[in-house]
């Protein structure tokens, strides 16, 4: 059937080639930047801006996804322990609700971070677009890998005997798109998802999680006398000519 055929030809341009294409961008670019651009490398935060509800919205933020990732890359290199650890219902269970709470915790704290930078006047200026089109796009892929996990269940099973060989197989240049050709539609979103993230991540301030601040081990530490009144400064509705002189670092 011509339609048949047209879905496997989309199957292999989005499970076959796209992430190779993803990954030689996020390395060309990564690269290129870090060379030209190391200034760069930076979360560039706005928290000296707005502290409060930056806390709210990065820490479960921050605490969620690595926790959601970890659990994708451990499923990823060592699937059978996966499924021996679900071998039991309760253990399944346990890692089950347990990456939903983390997920749950990371679109919270998302969406916090979404509504500060609408919030909050002074943020508006430091906001690129990239930073926004980021924002939307981990809002979907947090999304989808949530409706997956209520949608469709052992989620953390079927990543092991299913997506774990795919991503292997792209791993060892020998892509067999076979094991997600016959997966939902929500579920092939949300891989999608990923590859599209992962070519868009040079271009945006993630890049700072490949840059390990060694000397913070060693550095001494750094004290900081404010010369202005801290509530005033951290208050977001208060005018920046009204924070007065610069923090002085002894």
């Amino acid at each position: 059937m011509p339609g048949t055929d047209q879905f496997a030809h989309l199957d292999i341009l989005l499970f076959g080639v796209l992430p190779y294409a993803a990954m030689l961008l996020f390395l060309v670019v990564t690269i290129q930047r870090y060379r030209s651009q190391s200034f760069s490398y930076s979360s560039l935060s706005s928290q000296f801006l707005e502290n409060k509800d930056h806390f709210w919205g990065m820490v479960p933020f921050h605490y969620g996804l690595l926790v959601v990732l970890g659990g994708h890359i451990v499923a990823f290199l060592v699937p059978r322990s996966i499924l021996w650890w679900n071998g039991h219902p309760a253990r399944l269970y346990i890692l089950e609700v347990t990456a939903l709470i983390f997920a749950l915790l990371a679109i919270i704290g998302l969406v916090a971070l979404v509504v500060r930078r609408v919030r909050t006047p002074r943020l508006r200026p430091v906001t690129t677009t990239s930073d926004w089109v980021l924002l939307g796009m981990l809002l979907v892929q947090i999304a989808t890998g949530i409706g997956v996990a209520v949608t469709y269940s052992w989620g953390s099973s079927w990543f092991a005997s299913t997506l774990s060989p795919y991503l292997w197989s792209l791993v060892t240049l020998n892509p067999d798109i076979t094991y997600v050709a016959a997966l939902p539609l929500l579920v092939k979103i949300h891989i999608i998802g990923n590859w599209v993230l992962i070519a868009f991540f040079p271009f945006t301030r993630l890049v700072h999680v490949l840059v390990v601040p060694n000397q913070y081990l060693w550095r001494k530490t750094q004290v900081v006398r404010w010369n202005w009144n801290r509530r005033q400064i951290r208050n977001p509705s208060a005018s920046l000519d009204a924070r007065g002189a610069e923090p002085r670092r002894d």
